[in-house]
């Protein structure tokens, strides 16, 4: 019988660097990981791809999947509303994968209520400063004035919540941050 995979919650603040650092730790085989896509109501960037970076659903059909109690957690961010299909998740961590989530730090209380213990790893991913953090997401040019300020905003309130997960690693420099989350995961495995 194949060993029940981890479950890997990665959190932090918009515009940290999560999905980077995500992109990076799937590279790594030796990790086993599968990216647990969340489903989401906001409408896809230019660029994102149905399936990949989110499931793009209706409101109705997100309002389906949390009747049936399909979701370990959902939440509404900035009018829109995102969650983790809790079918995808069990069956790939049944065939032994690690399965990694990207989600905010509400969705992980949610989560842990859920499911606790050894094989879950909560990781929080930290800015170098607010500053930094508020540069990031100017830099994507996909929000306006009003959206980054919100950002930021839930961003500093965001921080206080580090304490709640069993790592937290600052991403000031890339490599650094996912050598880092990568050892983590390599440890519990």
């Amino acid at each position: 019988m194949k060993k029940r995979g981890l479950l890997i919650i990665m959190s932090g603040p918009s515009g940290v660097g999560k999905g980077t650092i995500r992109e990076e730790l799937m590279k790594q085989t030796d990790l086993n990981l599968f990216y647990s896509v969340s489903m989401t109501t906001r409408s896809m960037r230019p660029g994102e791809q149905d399936g990949r970076e989110y499931y793009f659903v209706s409101r109705e059909e997100f309002d389906r999947n949390i009747e049936s109690g399909n979701l370990l957690e959902w939440a509404e961010f900035v009018g829109n509303r995102y969650g983790t299909p809790k079918d995808k998740v069990e069956k790939m961590r049944n065939e032994g994968k690690n399965v990694l989530l990207e989600i905010e730090v509400n969705g992980t209380a949610k989560v842990l209520e859920k499911v606790n213990g050894d094989d879950v790893l909560s990781i929080f991913i930290l800015p170098p400063s607010l500053e930094v953090l508020e540069n990031r997401i100017r830099g994507r040019g996909t929000e306006t004035e009003e959206v980054i300020k919100n950002r930021v905003n839930r961003a500093r309130q965001e921080l206080a919540y580090k304490k709640q997960y069993k790592y937290a690693v600052i991403n000031d420099d890339l490599a650094t941050a996912v050598n880092e989350v990568a050892g983590i995961i390599r440890s519990k495995m």
